[in-house]
């Protein structure tokens, strides 16, 4: 029997190291190891949009998984699909959110038309492609919004470096097509606040392996932080008149919401995160005050020096790496229902019960009662508790509490630790 499973052993190692080459094998096929940066216009109002393509640039640095090539989550409210242009064959996807796909469910959306600039990146192309762009209908059914070819012989494809800046490497585990890779934009630092810049980016490097399933995971990120500098320190907050010369002209209020701190300036992002490999960017915001935001798949950004920041940035980073929905029901938000009642939620930590039978239901005891009573006897139970996603009524969570529902910190439910953990695997190519 041991002879038996050794060469069990051997034929699986063997199919995953023959699997790995065979995908790699796709990437080479199609892509080069640098990247295509579409730059582009996003715009309409409460039931339109509109996407029209600013800039192709061309990025030294490919962090993404070569062997995933295609999405392998149902998250995000945008996918982009990239097919050869002569077989049709998709040959990458991606998914992700946006600023513009959450201001379209606020009150002013349904009183005037705003435009955001926003970006995607895919791996270069050899050959020319065809670039398609999904949204998502009210049922959560990608709809087809726009198509272009790229030819990646374009002259006009930009080759320059935008925005050099020096970087340092804060943590480093291996090649970044094999890790998580995130890079640190600080914002309100200035050059004087070098050294504040630095323990900065350390402290929250911390503060992310205090909270599981991150700490068990430490091994499989790389973190970077790029030195852009500010003209003035801190940050715009215009209930307080205060205005600030930032490098990216990041305010509190986004959307009349006092807490929520966000930046438009997309393209100067890209540009200063460009300087490293990435797959995820954070920005991190010199300030006392609290507040903060994140975007699936788009930036977060955390203050720096409030007392609540360490629980700011772990909760921010559910959002924007693991598209974790928010579990509170209690605060003030600027979203008009956010979240149909007679759809399944797209995060994997809330459901309507519409369709629970894809998210945690095979994790529950058969003793616990669904929906679930909020009571002591099932504080530590995975259940159905009615209250998340901004409604007391109709949407429920996994667990009591979690870090994405209290301020809070080491404190993610199981639902949403699975749901990282899946994150973390994607990325770093394990299954």
């Amino acid at each position: 029997m041991k002879i038996k499973f050794q060469i069990f052993n051997i034929l699986v190692i063997n199919f995953i190291f023959f699997s790995e080459i065979l995908c790699q094998s796709h990437f080479n096929k199609f892509f080069e190891d640098k990247s295509l940066r579409i730059d582009y216009y996003h715009g309409g109002n409460y039931k339109s949009e509109f996407f029209v393509i600013d800039e192709l640039i061309e990025e030294k640095y490919w962090a993404g998984n070569k062997n995933n090539l295609i999405y392998p989550f149902d998250y995000g409210k945008y996918q982009i699909v990239v097919k050869d242009f002569n077989t049709e064959e998709i040959i990458y996807s991606y998914n992700y959110s946006t600023l513009f796909s959450e201001w379209q469910t606020t009150e002013e959306a349904k009183r005037l038309d705003k435009i955001f600039h926003e970006t995607v990146l895919i791996p270069f192309p050899k050959n020319k492609i065809k670039l398609e762009f999904y949204s998502r209908d009210s049922l959560n059914i990608f709809q087809l919004k726009h198509k272009i070819s790229i030819d990646p012989s374009n002259p006009y494809i930009i080759k320059e470096q935008k925005n050099s800046f020096i970087s340092k490497t804060i943590l480093e585990n291996g090649s970044p097509e094999n890790k998580v890779d995130i890079v640190f934009i600080p914002e309100g630092y200035t050059f004087n606040d070098s050294i504040k810049l630095l323990n900065d980016a350390n402290r929250f490097t911390e503060y992310l392996f205090n909270s599981s399933p991150f700490k068990e995971n430490k091994d499989k990120f790389n973190i970077n932080l790029v030195f852009a500098w500010s003209l003035e320190s801190e940050t715009d907050n215009p209930p307080k008149n205060i205005w600030k010369n930032t490098i990216l002209n990041s305010r509190f209020y986004t959307f009349y919401l006092d807490r929520y701190l966000m930046t438009t300036d997309n393209k100067v992002l890209r540009d200063i995160a460009s300087n490293v490999p990435y797959d995820q960017i954070y920005i991190l915001a010199n300030t006392k005050e609290y507040g903060g935001g994140a975007i699936y798949n788009h930036y977060a950004v955390c203050v720096s020096d409030n007392k609540f920041s360490e629980y700011i940035f772990i909760h921010e980073f559910g959002h924007s790496f693991a598209f974790l929905a928010d579990e509170y029901y209690d605060s003030e938000v600027a979203y008009e229902n956010f979240y149909k009642l007679d759809v399944e939620p797209l995060e994997s930590n809330i459901t309507t019960l519409i369709n629970f039978e894809k998210k945690w239901k095979n994790l529950i005891k058969e003793n616990i009662p669904i929906p679930t009573p909020v009571s002591n006897e099932y504080k530590n139970e995975v259940g159905v508790f009615e209250g998340g996603g901004y409604s007391s009524k109709g949407i429920y969570r996994p667990q009591l509490d979690c870090t994405m529902k209290s301020i809070s910190v080491d404190n993610f439910c199981l639902v949403c630790k699975n749901s990282i953990i899946q994150m973390i695997n994607y990325y770093c190519n394990q299954d």
